[in-house]
């Protein structure tokens, strides 16, 4: 039974090696924009979000001190994180491509039949895949 109390994604969060490195892809290649910058982390703004919690995708320096609350971060061979998705316009789609290849980002694309999706994937510098995805309703639906 789905939970109707949940209003969206409030936020990702990768840890990575080279915080720097991803903190300059996610903003001058993927075009997010970054909320705040702290010794071990990064915010950026995905989207304006739900009840006042703007989306975000959170980096975390893996060298970082940063272990609030005790936490400890998984093991990256343990991790079950695939890729993460942004939702984008079809009418971007081809757009994004273009201006994702010319700032040296190596693309690659994909259809997904079953529910009309047209994905467009990058690698980010930790080799984490990031998906655009959108609604394509040319592509005929199957099973």
């Amino acid at each position: 039974m789905a939970n109707k109390k949940i209003g969206g994604l409030g936020e990702i969060a990768l840890r990575v090696n080279d915080l720097d490195a991803s903190q300059a892809f996610y903003a001058e290649k993927i075009g997010l924009e970054l909320m705040r910058r702290f010794e071990t982390s990064a915010f950026f703004k995905i989207a304006d979000g739900f009840a006042g919690h703007t989306q975000i995708l959170a980096l975390f320096d893996r060298a970082g001190s940063d272990n609030t609350d005790n936490y400890h971060p998984p093991s990256q061979s343990h991790t079950t994180i695939d890729h993460i998705a942004f939702t984008i316009d079809l009418a971007d789609f081809y757009s994004e491509q273009e201006r994702l290849e010319a700032a040296g980002v190596p693309t690659r694309t994909s259809i997904h039949t079953w529910v009309q999706w047209r994905s467009l994937y990058v690698n980010d510098p930790d080799g984490n895949t990031v998906e655009f995805v959108c609604l394509d309703p040319s592509i005929p639906k199957t099973g």
